[in-house]
This record gives structure tokens, sequence and C-alpha cells, in this order.
């Protein structure tokens, strides 16, 4: 079996693709999920963040944040669901 491509950017949009999809699987599953555990697992989700980040260039200032980014168990599985049908298909 020939190896897959070995860009960076083939990389980035697996993950790209993989959170996009974990996300909105998050999201469907926190609407119709009744209470539980089960919804309480698979809507799990840790927001790490970074900022706010004060930049001042003396002519004009800038604030950035805080940005965050919202990973969840759905979110990891969409992005290997997304790696192993890419890796399939290239």
């Amino acid at each position: 079996m020939p190896p897959g491509p070995r860009r960076p950017v083939f990389y980035l949009s697996v993950l790209a693709v993989g959170f996009i999809l974990g996300g909105l699987l998050q999201a469907f599953l926190r609407r119709f999920l009744p209470q539980g555990p089960a919804k309480e697992v698979f809507t799990w989700s840790v927001t790490p963040t970074i900022g706010p980040l004060h930049l001042d260039l003396l002519v004009m200032s800038i604030t950035l944040g805080p940005i965050g980014l919202d990973v969840s168990l759905l979110a990891v599985l969409g992005v290997v669901v997304a790696y192993l049908v890419a890796r399939s298909l290239f």
C-alpha cells in the first residue's frame, strides 16, 4: 500500500474537517440526547484560552482575545475518522 501524502496542508485540512464534523456531531447530540450519563460523556469538552493579548505600537494599540479552542471527545473522534477516510482516499 503506498504511503499517503505527507504535506502539512493535508494534515491541517484533515484536522479542520475533523474538528468541524466532531463539533457538528457534538452540537447535534447536545440538542437531542436526553439528560443522563451518555449526554454528559459525549458532550463534555475542554476549552483552553489564550488572551487577551495587548500590543502597543505607539501609533496604535491592538487587543486580541481571548481566543479559545473547544476540544471534545467527539471532536477528537471526528479527527480520527477524517484521517482514516483521507488516508484511504489518498
